[in-house]
């Protein structure tokens, strides 16, 4: 999730867990705590973008940093705030949650957490909530910004800040009926199409938890739609996009092409401009236009760096297309939300 999202749920635990005992402090500490696994991108600078695209919500997310990170912070903030009556316990279960918690959302998005890592670099990927969402991040920031203003055992506080936790956290369960719902709609139109799915990738679109799109895969290609939980019909208009990996077969195995095989779970196409460069388009991610006209681009794009004498993919940078953000497609979204497909 965005960084203000995170720093916001982190302020939410600390103030639940110690916010009677230390006031304004367990706000201060748990927004720090819950920026924390995401400072792993301070090291971009100083490593390739093969690692860094490997390490980006890896063992910073992980449970073993979970583990650690609460004994050795919990055990550092016991002692630097010894004047306060907080036992060592509370402040190692508190630093744990708010780490634990901070991975968890983020496997609620598309990008994948590595939550076992070293065991495994799997990215564990629910894919129920976009990564800025609104309806989840400001009840949390309501209530923790009502808890700053009001004394360390003021009931209001504590209710500010339980009940907007609450109400995000009933948001973020609500997203997994929501995504199962819309599979089913995705399965039915695939269906009626006469389209054989192998397999398929759901996710939410920008901002809200109502309008969905899919990536379905066949044999020779990607078909990618979208569907509202307004739309009076299951989703039977899907594009085809040719997955043309065929441009990568001749190609060496190497790191940074294995790598980018496992970021995007298979979900790439594969296009090659005039002068010979080869690009992979990672699909789960969307367009630049959010799908709603002919000249979006999508926003998961490597370039891929080549050996001039073997070809071998030695590196890749990742271009990114500007957002196409107009007052007319803003108001065409905000109508595809609301059920009309000819937006």
């Amino acid at each position: 999730m965005d960084s203000l999202t995170q720093l916001t749920l982190g302020a939410a635990v600390g103030e639940a867990m110690l916010g009677r005992q230390i006031g304004n402090k367990a706000l201060y500490w748990g927004a720090a705590l819950g920026t924390l696994p995401d400072l792993d991108v301070l090291l971009n600078p100083f490593i390739s973008n093969v690692t860094a695209l490997g390490i980006h919500r890896g063992l910073s997310h992980s449970v073993v940093f979970w583990v650690l990170g609460a004994l050795l912070i919990g055990t550092a903030l016991h002692r630097l705030h010894r004047r306060e009556a907080v036992p060592w316990t509370q402040w190692t279960l508190t630093t744990g949650l708010i780490l634990s918690t901070h991975a968890l959302l983020d496997a609620f998005t598309t990008y994948g957490t590595q939550l076992f890592v070293p065991i495994t670099n799997y990215p564990v990927i629910f894919g129920t909530i976009f990564i800025i969402d609104p309806v989840y991040t400001l009840p949390m920031l309501l209530g923790i910004v009502v808890a700053w203003r009001r004394a360390p055992r003021s009931r209001i506080r504590y209710w500010a800040n339980m009940t907007g936790l609450l109400i995000s956290t009933a948001y973020l369960m609500l997203t997994i009926p929501s995504k199962m719902l819309a599979q089913e709609a995705f399965s039915k139109g695939f269906e009626q199409a006469g389209l054989s799915v192998g397999r398929m990738f759901t996710k939410p679109t920008a901002f809200n938890n109502v309008l969905w799109q899919v990536v379905g895969e066949t044999d020779e290609a990607f078909y990618v739609g979208s569907y509202s939980h307004f739309d009076p019909r299951v989703p039977t208009d899907f594009e085809r996009i040719p997955k043309r990996h065929d441009l990568l077969a001749d190609l060496p195995d190497t790191k940074a092409l294995e790598r980018l095989r496992w970021f995007s779970r298979g979900y790439y196409t594969v296009s090659q401009s005039p002068n010979g460069t080869l690009y992979i388009h990672d699909l789960r991610f969307g367009r630049s236009d959010m799908g709603l006209s002919a000249e979006g681009e999508p926003i998961f794009t490597f370039r891929l760096e080549q050996d001039s004498d073997t070809g071998a993919v030695t590196g890749f940078e990742q271009d990114r297309p500007p957002m196409q953000t107009d007052r007319e497609l803003l108001a065409r979204f905000w109508d595809r939300i609301w059920g009309n497909p000819s937006a």
